[in-house]
């Protein structure tokens, strides 16, 4: 048995070293092939809006500031629904229904991301369009809602990747509220709690896990790539209207990778690429971080103290 543990734990070890190497040589390789944007721009590269292929200017923050902006604005609508779908699924759905919905929550999952592309520029676009132009002038004038009521913009990249980061977020939660042991919920209607109130004594038991599941699908926003591009409008502006054509990272990589036509385009393409996995790393560092910081003070409220055990401190 012993031996067997051993085994286990070394192949363990290997297996997670393999990992790091591997995120390692990505990294690696990401700055070696954008080492000639590097040298020329530095950190101007970081916070430049100009993005001019002709004159040799490059610069990301157009392209940092749609990837956050949209992924965070998909993260705002996504997490009340996806939360939703978990609670119903585990804590109030009858029990003929749970396997049908479980299964097409699932299937969202599971379709393409160049299909929800078809689906945004034939459905999605033509209904933002529609939101757009019935917005009342006296809202148009504000910066959040400026701008000509094209359909492709910020706010239908928003609601695709909405839509794409749902079954993730709803489909771990879930599983982490299947995880909640049964003795919270009955200790809550012992005291007299409501099942509304039930479950919320589940969520907070689960905030841990459920923290993690959002910022899992905080995580796949950041890196869609195909449907974004078919709706975001791919215009490289800094714009805080969610009618205005943007851009992101992925979309600015795919559309103009083959495009490149020298050295330093080609670049200044995979520095942005080396800025996406940066930006990946630092989001699931502090998520790792946040969801560390909240198991340990779980453990601090639940640990009882020595006295209140009858033991001598």
């Amino acid at each position: 048995m012993r031996t067997r543990d051993l085994g286990f734990r070394t192949g363990t070890g290997i297996f997670a070293f393999a990992l790091v190497l591997i995120v390692a040589a990505i990294g690696f390789e990401l700055t070696r092939q954008s080492l000639e944007s590097i040298q020329k721009f530095g950190f101007a590269f970081w916070r430049t809006e100009i993005w001019d292929p002709v004159a040799g200017e490059f610069g990301a923050l157009p392209f940092i500031w749609g990837t956050l902006y949209s992924s965070l604005l998909a993260l705002l609508i996504a997490t009340p629904i996806a939360l939703g779908i978990a609670v119903f699924i585990s804590e109030l759905c009858p029990a003929v229904l749970r396997q049908p919905l479980v299964f097409l929550t699932e299937l969202l999952a599971a379709i393409p991301s160049i299909v929800y592309g078809l689906w945004g520029i034939f459905v999605l676009v033509p209904a933002v369009r529609a939101i757009e132009t019935s917005t009342p002038e006296t809202l148009r004038q504000l910066p959040l809602f400026s701008g000509p009521p094209l359909g492709v913009g910020m706010l239908a990249a928003a609601v695709i990747l909405a839509i794409m980061v749902i079954p993730f977020t709803s489909s771990v939660s879930r599983e982490v509220l299947k995880s909640v042991p049964g003795a919270q919920r009955e200790a809550a209607y012992a005291l007299g709690a409501t099942r509304f109130e039930a479950i919320r004594a589940a969520l907070f038991y689960a905030r841990t896990g459920i923290i993690g599941a959002i910022m899992l699908g905080f995580g796949r926003a950041l890196g869609e790539t195909m449907a974004v591009t078919m709706v975001i409008g791919n215009n490289p502006r800094i714009a805080a209207s969610l009618f205005a054509p943007q851009y992101t990272m992925s979309a600015v990589i795919a559309n103009e990778f083959t495009e490149a036509a020298n050295p330093l385009y080609l670049a200044a393409l995979v520095e942005i690429g080396l800025v996406l996995f940066i930006i990946a790393l630092i989001v699931n560092s502090l998520s790792r971080l946040l969801i560390w910081s909240m198991a340990r003070s779980a453990r601090a409220v639940f640990t009882p103290e020595p006295e209140a055990e009858g033991i001598p401190a």
